[in-house]
């Protein structure tokens, strides 16, 4: 197992490099598509705005890599706004691309009485807890969010876990070895360490 995790400049790099090396595996930072070489997974976290790392993807040739790399269905974690660019376009940035590699749009939180951003502690609820990734988590883990926006997936059959806050949301997608989330496993305590080892066992 060789794991790497993409370094676009704005990543929760640290918090999600000492989660994986808890659970004994040492990532490597990629900032280049050569560095993907011999690699069998790859994490895309996010903390940011989605056309900063819409752009600094594209500029370091990382936006047909990480295309690719999906394609081919090896394993892969997007993280809150890596997440999020896994889709066409974002209300956040408007005019920025994302990478398409799902139909739909991120959205922002409708004015509902709550406080934006939605942070903290929430109830995810797997849409097939039977699912290799949520294994040994029970049927509602509770995991941490920082975000105002989320993905609104055309396609509703990869929606893997939901949350509510004012309105229900996907809170993470499923296809093949791909999975990808709106919370912070890295920030989520021992059940977080949990899911990456689920992750990491694809």
């Amino acid at each position: 197992m060789k794991l790497g995790i993409i370094d676009y400049g704005a990543g929760n790099l640290s918090s999600v490099c000492n989660s994986f090396r808890a659970n004994g595996v040492e990532g490597t930072l990629v900032r280049t598509p050569a560095e993907l070489e011999g690699l069998t997974h790859l994490v895309l976290p996010g903390v940011g705005a989605f056309g900063d790392c819409s752009a600094a993807l594209h500029s370091q040739g990382l936006a047909s890599a990480v295309r690719d790399w999906v394609s081919a269905d090896k394993p892969f974690l997007g993280i809150c706004i890596g997440y999020q660019i896994l889709f066409e376009s974002s209300e956040e940035t408007p005019g920025a691309p994302g990478l398409g590699i799902f139909r739909g749009a991120v959205r922002r939180f409708p004015e509902s009485g709550l406080k934006i951003p939605h942070m903290g502690w929430n109830t995810v609820h797997p849409v097939d807890a039977s699912d290799t990734v949520w294994a040994g988590m029970g049927d509602s883990p509770h995991f941490y969010y920082v975000h105002s926006y989320f993905p609104e997936p055309e396609d509703s059959s990869i929606v893997a876990a939901t949350t509510t806050y004012g309105s229900t949301f996907a809170a993470a997608i499923r296809r093949g070895r791909l999975v990808a989330t709106q919370f912070h496993p890295e920030k989520s305590q021992l059940l977080g360490l949990r899911f990456l080892n689920n992750f990491l066992s694809l």
